[in-house]
């Protein structure tokens, strides 16, 4: 089976999850994987970027979207040639953009069937445009079947019909695990990291912090972009908390993971977190928030602490973690290969499916 994996983002775990995939379904026998990346994905300007067999150049800016947009009767016909000369049997969207339709038109031209991998099928508040989740419906419209991360958000996806995988989140590698947490000698270091939006729970934080109070052995990093906002002034207000408001270069995201011994998930709501999957392979201990897909991703995990959705629940897990109160979290983890491994078998017998044409799973 000939497989094309495609994702035509530019920044953010689009990219990642794309090559990702694609590295792991190509070692399955039998499989040739191509891929397709935007020739923007800020994955290619990498120290060692990954080499997408279809460069595809997507647009930096609203004026370069509607170019693009009114280049489509030319680019939908040399998208169908190129999937033809190919030989794609299969296609899969790692995770929707705003261009998808052109290669979905392409592929439908072609009659090859595609799936796609749905990371949230609501909008998390300030998380997505307006526009993002019609285009993700309209594409799902088209699609053969649709991948979820969680159960949580199968439940949620309106889908019209189309038949619904369930997939997981395997650990997230950035570079070789580090150090374990601890190893530097001196105080907790705590991060939370991601876009600095109201629902990551920016306030659970800072009253959990403010409740845990000042002490010498406790060091915590707010990094990521988002508005400014009073929950991030009251963040940055409280001691021995910096807040860093800026976008996290891809080479920048394995050292800032090697910096924490814990990385907290101050979530309100959640679909799944890619966060936790970079922190549980960097081998961090994970505090997180009981809520949407993030007991399904983390429970059976040795190195995660789950704890309710308030400034209370966030408050008592730090002290834990502080005073060593939790269950032996020595990350001595495998790895992320072996899950990334079973879940790419799973992936390509459920994309046989979708090229089939008919259902396997309940």
């Amino acid at each position: 089976m000939r497989v094309l994996v495609w994702q035509w983002g530019r920044r953010g775990a689009g990219p990642r999850v794309a090559v990702t995939l694609a590295q792991y379904l190509a070692e399955i026998p039998g499989m040739t994987v191509l891929l397709s990346l935007s020739t923007g994905a800020e994955l290619l300007q990498t120290s060692t970027p990954p080499v997408p067999d279809l460069p595809f150049a997507t647009y930096g800016g609203l004026p370069g979207l509607l170019r693009r947009v009114a280049m489509a009767p030319l680019l939908i016909p040399r998208l169908e040639r190129w999937l033809r000369e190919q030989r794609i049997d299969v296609a899969l969207c790692a995770m929707p953009a705003a261009l998808d339709w052109m290669m979905s038109a392409a592929l439908g031209r072609a009659q090859i069937p595609f799936a796609v991998v749905v990371h949230d099928a609501m909008p998390h508040p300030g998380d997505m445009f307006p526009s993002q989740l019609r285009l993700q419906r309209r594409l799902l419209r088209q699609a053969g079947g649709a991948f979820t991360l969680s159960q949580h958000v199968a439940d949620s996806l309106i889908t019209d019909g189309t038949r619904v995988f369930r997939s997981s989140h395997p650990p997230f590698a950035f570079g070789t695990p580090p150090a374990p947490p601890g190893a530097h000698g001196g105080p907790l270091r705590l991060l939370s990291f991601g876009r600095l939006l109201a629902y990551k729970g920016l306030d659970l934080l800072a009253g959990g912090l403010a409740a845990v109070g000042p002490r010498p052995d406790l060091v915590v990093r707010i990094v990521g972009q988002g508005p400014d906002t009073p929950e991030l002034a009251a963040l940055s207000r409280l001691p021995n908390v910096t807040v860093e408001n800026r976008w996290v270069p891809e080479d920048e995201l394995g050292a800032l993971l090697a910096w924490s011994d814990a990385v907290v998930l101050s979530y309100r709501e959640a679909s799944q977190s890619g966060v936790a999957a970079a922190a549980l392979a960097a081998r961090r201990w994970v505090i997180a928030t009981d809520v949407g897909g993030l007991r399904e991703q983390l429970q059976d995990e040795p190195s995660a602490q789950l704890c309710a959705p308030t400034a209370a629940g966030i408050a008592d897990a730090i002290r834990q973690l502080l005073d060593r109160q939790v269950p032996d979290r020595q990350v001595a983890s495998p790895g992320p290969a072996p899950a990334w491994t079973a879940e790419a078998k799973q992936m390509a017998a459920d994309l046989r499916v979708v090229q089939a044409g008919v259902s396997a799973r309940a």
